[in-house]
């Protein structure tokens, strides 16, 4: 015990160090965005506002931004709702091959998103759905759903089971216990797993690249087409609107999982 209460301090140095380390590629990024020069620069000589300015008023990457917004919209809307489904059919039914469908339902965690990129090119090409937003947000949804399905998966575990069974005795049909007791009784999963999705799908480059074409240029496409023909400053600008979206997002998600936990503690 005392060898394990002499390790602590070591253990917190060592991960306050490993914290610092991730942190400060970060924090460099959020600098050089503020840098008022025609180069990227660190540490700036002055600060300013000014690629920000750039990045909202410029038509080409407020596009991009819209279109990454609309594809991560439909993403979510697609992989949480399949994902939701899913996860409470895992749960729920009663069938032999129940781990082989999740071992495939989870399989994009383990493929490389090369591999799944130039798969859904070929399928994509030949039927002309190269551009299409909402075939990229289906595209995305294929990377989304491991995601949704294991933070469902783990929600829907603290669903009492007797509370669906109580519902049937007293008369609800499946669909009514469903709508009325699954998901209120699941809804922050659901919505840690909507957000996560959108991240996933806001953040997504490689499958974009191969989709996305000239028409849904994607955020995350145009910084790399930007990064390939000329490494411009507002790069940074664009980058540090990237961490603090997620990092906005992350919030929101701790904020309405402890908010609906205290609401859910109430109850008698």
């Amino acid at each position: 015990m005392n060898q394990v209460n002499g390790l602590h301090p070591l253990v917190r140095g060592m991960t306050l160090v490993a914290c610092i380390l991730l942190a400060l590629p970060i924090l460099v990024v959020l600098i050089v965005s503020l840098n008022n020069d025609s180069y990227i620069n660190f540490p700036p000589d002055t600060f300013s506002l000014r690629w920000y300015r750039s990045f909202f008023g410029d038509s080409r990457w407020r596009d991009a931004l819209y279109t990454s917004l609309a594809i991560g919209l439909m993403t979510c809307l697609v992989s949480t709702s399949i994902g939701f489904l899913g996860a409470y059919a895992f749960l729920r039914s009663r069938y032999k091959a129940k781990k082989l469908l999740l071992s495939l339902v989870l399989l994009p965690l383990i493929v490389p998103h090369i591999i799944t990129a130039i798969a859904l090119y070929f399928v994509s090409a030949p039927l002309g759905l190269i551009g299409s937003r909402p075939w990229i947000s289906i595209a995305h949804s294929v990377i989304a759903l491991p995601v949704v399905v294991l933070i469902l998966i783990s929600a829907l575990q603290n669903v009492d089971e007797s509370v669906e069974r109580a519902a049937f005795s007293l008369g609800a049909n499946r669909l009514t216990t469903f709508r009325r007791i699954v998901i209120p009784l699941a809804l922050p999963g659901v919505i840690s797993a909507a957000l996560f999705s959108f991240l996933t799908s806001f953040d997504e480059l490689i499958i974009a690249l191969f989709l996305a074409g000239l028409s849904s240029e994607t955020l995350q496409v145009r910084i790399w087409n930007s990064l390939i023909m000329e490494a411009e400053p507002i790069i940074a600008a664009v980058s540090a609107f990237l961490i603090m979206a997620t990092i906005g997002v992350l919030v929101i998600e701790a904020g309405v999982r402890h908010t609906m936990g205290k609401r859910n503690t109430k109850l008698p």
